[in-house]
């Protein structure tokens, strides 16, 4: 059983490691406030002390790149035991969350938990890295390795998945999402993918200008996805999935329930060894993030079946 998890940040800008811990610990208001996380503080405060914890379950250590930082996200989350040097953690914990954005340090930072054969969450997105996608992929299969963005778990989509073949035959997804396509492209895909599961084949940009761009994905079963990256604009994410018949649409808010149930999922896996989430959904997922980047920064046409290719003409740049 996994009963003591790490938690490892901190990336700028990204709350996971303070929201994680309390979810799963509760957590200390002011000190909270004090870290300068007011925003996860107000939906914290808006929930009832039982929605709190998965029981069995406690972060009992942290790690972050400065240990003030570290003894800060500890008094906010009541986690007992800041570490200061990560490998410090290997024999003291089941199981590590990394909840940190800034992809390019998660092979790195998870690749000794995963050998170690700790149970391993790593926040979105995985990599952008095929090489690293390849070697993360037993571990995703093996059920020792989650990564997603919680937004495929959203309560607001529950009614989305119940009512989507009432509007026919699916044509158009259409997505708004505030801030770039790297790193924010991932929370739309994981909730679009996980509906329709479609087999994507081109994806083409327009960039109106920095990190505002909309993203177009044609797929093998005729049904367009646009996603349009609002850059800093504060738009929220919504989603509207047009068919013959019909559609239906929805805003995504509740943060504290798409981290609840993603925390849940990988609790589930590390106790059972069950992936929650199809291995090769991850992986597409992340080509579609590389394939979106490429058709952004190159500014034509990337056809899906040619990404590793190109995807190596584009590193050796």
């Amino acid at each position: 059983m996994v009963k003591r998890l790490g938690i490892i940040g901190f990336s700028l800008g990204n709350g996971h490691p303070f929201s994680f811990s309390a979810i799963l610990n509760g957590y200390n208001h002011e000190e909270l406030i004090k870290a300068n996380w007011q925003v996860i503080a107000d939906y914290l405060s808006r929930r009832d002390i039982a929605d709190f914890g998965i029981e069995g379950v406690k972060v009992t250590h942290a790690w972050t790149q400065d240990i003030n930082l570290t003894q800060q996200l500890c008094r906010a989350s009541l986690i007992p035991y800041p570490v200061a040097d990560i490998t410090g953690m290997l024999e003291n914990v089941d199981g590590v969350i990394i909840a940190r954005d800034d992809y390019q340090t998660h092979f790195e930072l998870a690749m000794p938990f995963l050998q170690a054969g700790l149970k391993v969450f790593v926040d979105k997105p995985l990599s952008q890295d095929l090489g690293e996608l390849n070697k993360l992929q037993p571990y995703l299969e093996s059920g020792q390795l989650m990564s997603c963005s919680g937004m495929r778990y959203a309560t607001e989509l529950d009614k989305i998945r119940q009512e989507i073949a009432g509007i026919g035959e699916l044509r158009i997804i259409y997505g708004i999402s505030p801030n770039d396509w790297e790193k924010y492209g991932v929370h739309l895909l994981e909730a679009i993918i996980s509906i329709i599961n479609a087999d994507p084949t081109a994806i083409s940009a327009v960039v109106s200008e920095k990190d505002v761009s909309t993203v177009t994905i044609e797929t093998a079963e005729k049904v367009i996805i646009q996603i349009n990256n609002l850059g800093p604009a504060s738009s929220g994410f919504k989603l509207e999935f047009i068919g013959t018949k019909g559609r239906l649409s929805t805003e995504i808010y509740d943060n504290f329930s798409i981290f609840k149930r993603t925390l849940w999922h990988f609790n589930m896996m590390a106790n059972t060894g069950i992936a929650p989430i199809p291995p090769e959904e991850t992986i597409k997922i992340m080509k579609l993030l590389i394939a979106g980047r490429m058709a952004i920064n190159q500014q034509e046409k990337v056809y899906f079946s040619q990404l590793e290719r190109l995807a190596g003409r584009e590193d050796s740049q």
